[in-house]
């Protein structure tokens, strides 16, 4: 069951002054937010010195509604045009494969569904109108 959809910024490095600049222009209760630095590490992987204070997640209630949004990792491309997405809760797996699949008909795959640490299955798809969703599942 899809338990909700909320817009999602993209920033490109200034996340942290942008939850800032939210929380006093909407007056928005800042939820929780999440730094690259907060992932658990991989030492195959370091994180460079310069992501850890960029935010993984940051989430913001502005009157009834979600507000999300995150920053690039440094290097990777942040693209104009691309700062707004839509992220989908859904409740199970199955739903989101199944809705992963039908948004990527006629688009493209960002990032294939996937284990991640906040999510069981969790992928990026661009659909055929050029609209970027995030598709999450709901931890059990």
């Amino acid at each position: 069951m899809i338990s909700g959809i909320y817009p999602y910024l993209v920033l490109n490095g200034n996340g942290q002054e942008a939850v800032k600049f939210y929380e006093h222009a909407l007056d928005a209760k800042v939820l929780s937010v999440q730094t690259f630095g907060n992932m658990p590490g991989n030492p195959d992987h370091p994180m460079p010195e310069e992501a850890k204070n960029r935010v993984l997640n940051a989430h913001l209630k502005v009157g009834n509604t979600d507000l999300m949004l995150s920053d690039t990792f440094p290097g990777h491309p942040y693209e104009l045009g691309h700062q707004v997405t839509i992220a989908i809760s859904i409740t199970d797996e199955e739903k989101s494969k199944e809705v992963f699949s039908k948004l990527e008909d006629g688009g493209k795959v960002d990032m294939p569904l996937q284990q991640t640490f906040w999510s069981p299955l969790y992928g990026q798809v661009t659909d055929k109108f050029g609209v970027t969703w995030q598709v999450s599942t709901e931890s059990k």
